[in-house]
């Protein structure tokens, strides 16, 4: 192959990939819409995988036939490091219709680039559910969000927590709203670590994954812990089975995000930073240090000036002041310790210039 060609440039150099600024709205819709359906069956693909693998060879279940603990963290486990590792390699994906409102709703993800986020999103989770399905024994149903039997479908929204931890109201008809906690939790980690730009923004894929697994271990017991509409479409598709309250698996995360947003946003007003300043900054130095840098410069540099103005009128040379031991050698010694500069400029100059001398600060090998 030629220069132009090799397996080292996009489609062997024989197609030119055109740059950003030539590119056009519709195709950066249709690279990102691409990335959103292969994150999302990456993430969902494994996830799947691990959550059957687990309720499968689970040795033992609950009195009332829900997954026993080990279960449940093993199922957490895989949905909360699927997404860690989808995440980290496929970092703008979202793969979560509800992340993507969260998004929008922030300025992170413009509402025309959301709105067709949301379409390979499902197919992305559908196409997962249907490998899944295909290539391993056993039921995708087993994969499907469903309610605890103890769990009302108003909790299933909000996911109830006073009445649950209290015991103040029935655990079947309870309506007290708390918000869908679970969703909260992931988006404003998204929100915080990932659109928001911070010295460990590069490790925010390792807080989403964790996030998201500690909302499973919290959730799966109770709600089947679903976080994201894509990942209970997708099963409720390939096994043809639609729970009379799936519409709930997309109000509560919906939810969830309007919250996560809101907070975003009253946060930002009223500049959180500077609640705790110097914790974090992603230029390095926050700008009050950066000021009283600047300041003690050019305190410094006027001194410096004054010096320099001080001495040219006593006579003495220029530059910085050398201490008084070295003047007091000066004196005794001659020009044997410190030649003077016009007796040795040329000299100086030639080694400087053929790289054989590094000046100092006043011109001398140190």
């Amino acid at each position: 192959m030629g220069e132009k060609h090799g397996f080292d440039k996009p489609m062997g150099g024989f197609v030119q990939p055109k740059s950003a600024a030539m590119s056009s709205a519709v195709r950066g819709h249709f690279v990102a819409a691409t990335g959103e359906f292969v994150g999302t069956f990456m993430f969902l693909f494994f996830a799947f995988l691990g959550h059957l693998m687990s309720v499968e060879q689970q040795t033992e279940t609950n009195g009332d036939g829900t997954n026993s603990n080990s279960t449940i963290i093993y199922i957490s486990m895989s949905y909360g490091l699927s997404l860690l590792v989808t995440a980290w390699s496929m970092y703008r994906v979202s793969g979560d219709p509800a992340v993507t409102v969260g998004l929008v709703m922030t300025g992170a993800v413009p509402a025309l680039r959301g709105a067709i986020l949301i379409i390979p999103q499902l197919l992305g989770a559908i196409c997962a559910a249907a490998v899944v399905e295909g290539i391993v024994p056993g039921d995708i149903a087993l994969v499907q969000t469903l309610l605890n039997p103890d769990v009302s479908v108003a909790q299933g929204v909000f996911l109830e927590m006073v009445s649950r931890v209290h015991g103040l109201c029935s655990r079947s008809d309870s309506l007290m709203p708390s918000a869908q906690f679970l969703t909260i939790l992931l988006i404003y980690t998204v929100l915080m670590l990932a659109a928001e730009k911070s010295k460990d923004t590069y490790m925010a894929p390792i807080g989403i994954g964790l996030a998201l697994f500690v909302a499973e271990i919290a959730g799966v017991n109770y709600t089947g812990a679903s976080l994201n509409p894509a990942r209970s479409f997708g099963p409720c598709v390939i096994a043809a089975n639609f729970p009379s309250y799936h519409w709930i698996y997309w109000i509560g995360p919906i939810l969830g995000a309007l919250v996560s947003g809101g907070y975003y946003h009253f946060v930002k007003f009223f500049n959180y930073e500077e609640a705790n300043p110097g914790q974090d900054s992603a230029g390095g130095d926050f700008e009050e240090v950066k000021r009283s840098q600047s300041q003690m410069d050019e305190g410094a540099a006027l001194e410096n000036g004054d010096m320099r103005q001080s001495n040219s009128r006593n006579g003495t040379s220029g530059g910085r002041n050398r201490p008084s031991q070295s003047r007091q050698q000066y004196s005794s010694q001659g020009q044997q310790q410190y030649p003077s500069q016009s007796q040795n400029r040329p000299q100086i100059d030639s080694r400087i210039e053929s790289g054989t001398m590094h000046p100092g600060f006043d011109g001398y090998e140190r």
